[in-house]
């Protein structure tokens, strides 16, 4: 590493700017090859990966339709949005539009999102700490356990920690330079980031402020100016697609699915905003609930926990110490030193992040940590190197450097340990090397062995870093327990987690007639009877798929058993013209139906069966224009929250069991029948047919 063989500096010194000649010819091809890693922990047998069926049907919506592209709906009829604003399904949705529907086709743009990350980072990094540092930081945020698992699914959080990246390392920029464009540029992508997930986007950006504010080298007036104007250009790339949505008659949009009142703006401020973090709003409580089912209870301890800690944790006690001691390395240097302010840049990052995350009440997945990774990941490459070289220049430091590396070996013992039976061999081997590079670090300190320093740096780094690689081969591998589609994880289960979407299982039940829901046997999104799915050019009305179009299989969600299929192809012998095929409780069930027969289904209640989305007056008017002829109700297919169990879905089971015509097994080929009681049953889950006439 160039910080092992560089001329010893004075601990408060500078480092060198990026501008200075020779640059390592090692630099680039490192780089290279740390890009070609990651391409490859994300792109391996991706095929056979599962994807968030969710999101791959409102993928395939829209490049069916362009009002859907736009609106981010579910389903290509218009009835019901995703839960998020829908940038990065436009994006996913042109690549589709562009190349044809199917896995690689959609995640072709993640992937390139997610190798982006990597590149910004290591320029931002380098320009502050050198080459050294930035090859650390980019091998560290290619390797983080989490980010690999999320990288090869098509939730929106990759595009989301490439915006906020993006948008960190302009800023930093504008600080660099005092211009204008680098901190309206940041401001932008910290907007388009807030498009991509709403709130989430903005955590990191009181950092980015604050750094702004007082380190850049402008006037007061100077600074100001910039900073008004860069708030208009946040405000606009922030909320114009909420504004293009209002200015739309609620007639003439679909129902934005997690909304309490359809409207994109309770999206923001409810479900996507403070519900995320106390709860409440479509989110589950905190503790035991929605955040404690999938990543432990919310508290100050959250990210180390069983669920989280192999995920995301092994690097943050090495980030903490090279934060804490850059920061106090630097602290006579001037108001605009640029080293300072990419400390505070990073840590404010990881901070923000880590509190956020530790303490939500509400819905926690664990691959929202991600996005602390570009933190950790500069603070362990700059943080690092400025460790290293007041561990060879100052004797006050000579104890840093090496308490930083073994709290990181014993850490990582700790996360590999608590995977009983789980390639053993890693912890022993990992103690040992990190042990015998601590050791030669301290006897090859000083004097001329400058390359045997070297190769101490190298194999702590290996040490390291060895957990998390383990734990990020195993994603593409197939040897770990995560769990694919709506919650992605790597390594083996350790505990604490919950699969299934949306906080819960999926809430379509199984039942005579009905499709089954949560966890079903074959992938969710996959085509029953291995049918090709929907590919570029099927339209919903088509009665047939495309036999070669690969389909992008979903995590968890309605599995599609033979039952099930007759009864797909029964519904589209007799859609007669209607633009839905079927209206089931919850966007989980909705999903699979869409993307196994390429029709329209409506999701009545939305992702949590929350959505207040379908009234008995809007389901009336569906059926009267001869838009809707299907519906499925009773079991568990009407599912808890505001919509499903309420009032509100009652009414409309009771009117359609009362108008409706059951449609019975033996009438699409089942093999089981139903008399009428059963069908009426709670614990029966049953497709009633529904014309015109019965509307009175």
């Amino acid at each position: 590493m160039t910080s092992a063989t560089a001329p010893p500096h004075a601990a408060t010194e500078p480092p060198v700017p990026s501008a200075a000649p020779g640059a390592p010819r090692w630099s680039l091809p490192v780089l290279l090859a740390i890009l070609a890693l990651a391409a490859g922990l994300y792109s391996w047998n991706l095929s056979g990966a599962g994807l968030n069926s969710f999101y791959s049907a409102a993928v395939l919506s829209g490049t069916e339709s362009w009002k859907a592209w736009f609106f981010g709906s579910l389903d290509a009829g218009n009835f019901l949005t995703v839960d998020k604003p829908p940038l990065a399904l436009m994006v996913m949705g042109l690549s589709c539009r562009l190349f044809g529907y199917g896995t690689w086709q959609m995640m072709l743009p993640m992937a390139l999102a997610a190798l982006g990350t990597i590149w910004i980072l290591h320029g931002s990094v380098q320009r502050v700490w050198g080459h050294g540092a930035a090859a650390v930081a980019a091998l560290v945020l290619a390797l983080t356990p989490i980010t690999v698992a999320i990288n090869r699914d098509n939730n929106p959080d990759t595009l989301l920690v490439f915006l906020m990246v993006a948008g960190a390392a302009l800023g930093l920029r504008a600080v660099r330079d005092g211009r204008l464009v680098p901190l309206l540029g940041s401001a932008a992508c910290f907007g388009l980031a807030f498009n991509t997930k709403m709130l989430q986007g903005y955590i990191a950006l009181p950092a980015v402020f604050l750094v702004y504010v007082y380190a850049t080298d402008l006037g007061w007036t100077k600074r100001l100016r910039n900073l008004a104007l860069a708030a208009v250009t946040l405000a606009v790339c922030s909320f114009w697609w909420a504004a293009a949505v209002s200015l739309v008659p609620a007639s003439e949009r679909p129902y934005i699915g997690g909304s309490t009142d359809g409207t994109a703006w309770d999206l923001i401020m409810g479900y996507n905003g403070l519900g995320r973090v106390f709860g409440g709003d479509g989110n589950m409580g905190g503790g035991g609930g929605g955040g404690g089912g999938f990543s432990g209870t919310a508290g100050i301890g959250r990210m180390f926990n069983d669920a989280l800690g192999g995920q995301i944790s092994w690097l943050l006690p090495f980030a903490g110490i090279a934060l804490v001691g850059g920061l106090v390395l630097r602290g006579k240097a001037p108001r605009t030193d640029l080293t300072r302010a990419a400390l505070v840049l990073w840590g404010g990052w990881t901070a923000l992040h880590y509190l956020t995350f530790a303490m939500a009440e509400g819905t926690m997945h664990p691959y929202y940590t991600t996005a602390l990774a570009p933190g950790i990941a500069a603070l362990c490459g700059g943080g690092g190197v400025m460790l290293l070289r007041a561990f060879r220049t100052d004797r006050r430091w000579v104890w840093v450097l090496p308490l930083a590396l073994g709290v990181t070996g014993v850490w990582a013992i700790v996360l590999l340990r608590r995977a009983s039976g789980w390639n053993t061999w890693l912890w022993p081997t990992v103690a040992v090397v990190m042990a015998l590079a601590i050791a030669g670090l301290l006897v090859f300190r000083s004097g001329r062995r400058v390359r045997l320093l070297a190769v101490s740096v190298a194999a702590a780094v290996v040490a390291a870093v060895a957990g998390p690689a383990a734990y990020a081969w195993s994603v593409p591998s197939g040897s770990g327990g995560g769990m694919g589609g709506t919650n992605p994880t790597a390594g083996p289960t350790t505990g604490g987690g919950m699969g299934g979407p949306g906080g819960g299982r999926g809430a379509a039940g199984g039942g005579r007639g009905g499709f089954p829901g949560g966890d079903g046997e074959r992938p969710g999104g996959q085509p029953p009877n291995d049918q090709g799915g929907p590919g570029g050019g099927t339209s919903p009305g088509s009665d047939e798929l495309p036999n070669d179009a690969e389909l992008p299989k979903g995590g968890a969600g309605g599995g599609m058993g033979d039952t099930s299929s007759e009864l797909v192809a029964y519904l589209k012998k007799h859609q007669d013209g209607a633009t839905w095929l079927l209206a089931v409780s919850s966007s989980q069930s909705a999903s699979q139906l869409i993307l196994s027969s390429g029709e329209p289904v409506i999701s009545m209640w939305g992702w949590s069966g929350s959505d207040n989305a379908m009234t008995l007056t809007r389901l009336k008017e569906l059926v009267e224009k001869g838009e809707l002829h299907y519906v499925q109700v009773g079991g568990q297919g009407m599912g808890g929250g505001r919509g499903g169990g309420s009032g509100l879905s009652s009414e409309v089971t009771e009117w359609v069991q009362e108008h409706g015509t059951a449609v019975k097994e033996s009438e699409y080929g089942g093999t089981s029948s139903s008399d009428e009681a059963d069908a009426q049953s709670d614990s029966a889950s049953t497709v009633y047919r529904l014309d015109p006439a019965d509307v009175t």
